[in-house]
């Protein structure tokens, strides 16, 4: 048998490089992704107005790997929106807004619906539930003015009442017989809730206090069968039952600066915050650059109606009518006025970091570096 030579080479041992695992992109069902949006800022808080929530939805299922943050969402945001490949857009004004007859190609609004459906893009939209948020689009912008205290302007009510019905109504009985032909009335009526009795004493007497919550249109009923006795109905009390306000949550924002700032020195506040050139001033009657402001009232967007007779050193919003300038400078109010979405914008970028924490970063989200407000200074 003949053996073959073996020659054992001597090598330097080298280390073998791990191949490099690319982690599986990650994604959310759309409807788990709408809740959360939800929860972050419930649409309860939107004005009535508004059109919020999800606008657009493609056929289920659909996952979401990439949300896009925009301001407005025009045609050319949508493109850049499609080339980025995001699934659902969240376009913080509402793309639709007034009732849609028909989608064709006529409109750049309706092309929008028909981009996003037939690439399969979501459009969801919070508008003024994000204005409304403690650490929504107001608050933002409040902190262009520098350290200050801030409350709502119109401070937001609970969604619901804390029980049920819209009044509740009150009164004495002295009369046992009496007492029972009136429960048995009431009991009758629909949209009473909770009758409660309770022992009472009134002008030394021994009395039984009744107790109820009724809706609005119940309380007609109620009030009808109680005044059948005159005695009876004038010392009944009524009570509108009024929804808890919401700390820190509601439209616009009343700032208390720390310390008093000049009318000057807080319009480069205001440029430098939101990254602008120029900004549009109108001095209160008998001020100057000069003049100290302590409180300003805010308002992102178009502020005429959530600003309107409040009393402040200056008023600063996107956008105001040129007759309400005229009425706050009457009133010595100087007026900061910044375009409508520029006092919106910058806060995507703190809404994208806001989200990734609130979602747990299980999507990757990106803000369009094509929106820009449409008014530009030449």
């Amino acid at each position: 048998m003949l053996l073959s030579c073996v020659h054992l080479i001597r090598r330097p041992l080298q280390c073998i490089q791990p191949l490099l695992v690319l982690p599986s992109r990650s994604f959310m069902d759309l409807k788990a992704l709408v809740s959360s949006l939800n929860d972050f800022a419930s649409l309860s808080l939107a004005e009535s107005w508004d059109n919020v929530g999800l606008l657009v939805e493609p056929s289920p299922p659909h996952t979401v790997s990439t949300l896009f943050l925009t301001n407005d969402l025009t045609e050319e945001v949508m493109q850049e929106a499609l080339q980025k490949k995001a699934d659902l857009i969240l376009s913080y004004h509402p793309p639709i807004f007034r009732a849609l007859k028909r989608i064709t190609w006529k409109t750049w609004k309706e092309r929008l619906v028909i981009q996003a459906l037939e690439h399969r893009v979501g459009i969801y939209s919070p508008h003024t539930a994000y204005d409304a948020i403690p650490n929504g689009v107001n608050n933002w912008l409040a902190k262009g003015l520098g350290v200050c205290t801030t409350v709502p302007l119109h401070p937001s009510m609970a969604p619901s009442y804390p029980t049920e019905g819209t009044h509740r109504v009150e009164f004495s009985v002295d009369h046992i017989e009496y007492l029972e032909t009136i429960l048995s009335s009431m009991r009758g009526i629909p949209e009473i809730s909770s009758l409660i009795t309770l022992p009472a004493r009134a002008e030394g007497e021994e009395q039984t206090r009744v107790s109820l919550n009724c809706t609005q249109k119940a309380l007609l009923e109620v009030v009808a069968l109680l005044s059948r006795n005159s005695l009876l109905y004038h010392k009944t009390e009524i009570m509108l039952l009024q929804k808890p306000l919401l700390p820190h949550t509601g439209m616009g924002r009343l700032c208390t600066l720390s310390e008093p700032v000049s009318l000057s020195a807080l319009t480069e506040r205001i440029k430098s915050h939101l990254k602008l050139p120029y900004i549009r001033l109108a001095l209160g009657t008998g001020k100057t650059l000069e003049a100290k402001v302590k409180v300003a009232a805010v308002c992102a967007g178009s502020g005429s109606s959530v600003l309107q007779g409040v009393e402040a050193d200056l008023y600063l919003t996107g956008e105001m009518s040129h007759h309400e300038v005229l009425d706050a400078v009457a009133k010595g109010i100087s007026v900061i006025l910044c375009e409508h979405s520029n006092t919106e914008r910058g806060f995507l970028s703190e809404l994208r970091d806001m989200l990734a924490t609130h979602l747990e970063n299980k999507i990757t989200i990106i803000v369009s570096e094509r929106d820009r407000d449409p008014l530009q200074m030449i």
